[in-house]
């Protein structure tokens, strides 16, 4: 048998399409997508746009409306940051979340804590569907080819049975077509990890087979269900109850200014100091404390503190592929702290090696976990 076989089939489905049936029945349905770059909008390539001009084929009498706040090089635990203001208050009914391939290096404790809290969020006011996507990275080719779900992927569709959420791998549609020869592999990722136009055609077109049947009208009801209780989660700390503080709450010293940001995809206003030895503190309540700063080769570090304890200092790579700025980076100083008001302080240092060997501290998102 081939081990590809093996691997299942692309389309779990768990359940109706309900509220994205009835968003279609009052004839405006705003679709929601986080990821990575292989989601996100800026190329103008990737599969969301020939998901939604299918969308927009096939429901002529429905207004589409897309709210992608997908980031390269970003994992889940950035989304859980910035998922209510950007898809949940924006009232979108059926959000695609992929996060398989940019979470594939974290830890499993850590990328649980962060993805189960992400859909927490989405699904905790019962008001939109939520589907599962799974890209493809070079390190889930050995897996696969022997006919092993990626870890990565396999612990994404446990939440999805927890949850009842329904799950497509477009990867997986992907490499079949590739074997079946109907597409080669360097029109699939030309640069091994990102698909563009016939690629992204492939990933659209298993999402879309799945949508044409879950939205046919013998599939569900266009009456709204009512909201559900959620099970309980399936790890502490999932980061499920998050709020962003305002950039106007720290205090500063040095030459610290508040600024409209237009270099970073994903935040509007920064704190920014392009001065080493700056500081600046604040008091939270909470468990645990996320940062989000604009990094890039032209940014410094930083040494940071909680409640007056041992200073610890960032040490972040900067890859290749970094651009000076423009990389929404998220950097977690403490997850498991002591419920209850704590203390943070930071101060500004030079970058300390040859690849980042800036200035620069641009903290975008100030994220307390509760």
């Amino acid at each position: 048998m081939n081990p590809i076989d093996q691997l299942g089939t692309v389309v779990r489905r768990r359940g109706p399409l309900d509220r994205t049936l009835a968003a279609l029945a009052r004839g405006r349905l705003t679709v929601g997508f986080v990821g990575g770059s292989i989601t996100s909008a800026q190329k103008g390539a990737r599969w969301p746009a020939p998901l939604v001009g299918w969308l927009a084929d096939a429901f002529p009498n429905a207004r589409i409306v897309v709210e992608n706040i997908a980031i390269g090089a970003t994992g889940s635990d950035l989304a859980a940051l910035r998922v209510q203001s950007g898809i949940i208050a924006r009232g979108c009914d059926l959000v695609f979340v992929e996060y398989a391939a940019n979470d594939y290096g974290e830890p499993t404790a850590r990328r649980t804590r962060t993805r189960e809290g992400l859909l927490r969020q989405l699904l905790g006011d019962g008001t939109r569907d939520v589907v599962i996507t799974y890209t493809y990275v070079p390190e889930m080719q050995a897996d696969m080819f022997a006919g092993v779900v990626p870890s990565t992927i396999a612990e994404f569709e446990a939440l999805a049975e927890r949850y009842r959420l329904n799950s497509v791998w477009m990867a997986l549609h992907a490499l079949r077509e590739v074997e079946r020869g109907l597409m080669t592999w360097e029109e699939w990722l030309p640069d091994a990890i990102h698909p563009e136009n016939r690629g992204s055609l492939s990933y659209a077109q298993s999402v879309t087979a799945f949508l044409a049947e879950a939205l046919a009208p013998a599939a569900g009801s266009a009456a709204t269900p009512p909201a559900t209780a959620l099970p309980q989660p399936s790890v502490p700390g999932a980061w499920e109850k998050i709020r962003l503080l305002p950039l106007s709450m720290p205090e500063t010293t040095g030459p610290w200014t508040e600024q409209r940001w237009e270099t970073c995809h994903g935040i509007d206003r920064v704190l920014l100091c392009t001065a080493p030895g700056a500081g600046l503190r604040f008091s939270f309540s909470g468990r645990g404390l996320v940062l989000a700063f604009d990094f890039g080769r032209s940014a410094g570090e930083i040494r940071y503190r909680v409640d007056g304890g041992e200073w610890r200092v960032s040490q972040r790579d900067c890859p290749a592929w970094a651009n000076d700025l423009g990389w929404l980076r998220p950097l977690l100083v403490d997850e498991d702290l002591a419920p209850g008001s704590h203390r943070f302080e930071l101060e500004t240092l030079p970058g300390a090696t040859a690849a980042c060997r800036g200035t620069r501290t641009a903290l975008g998102l100030i994220g307390v976990i509760e």
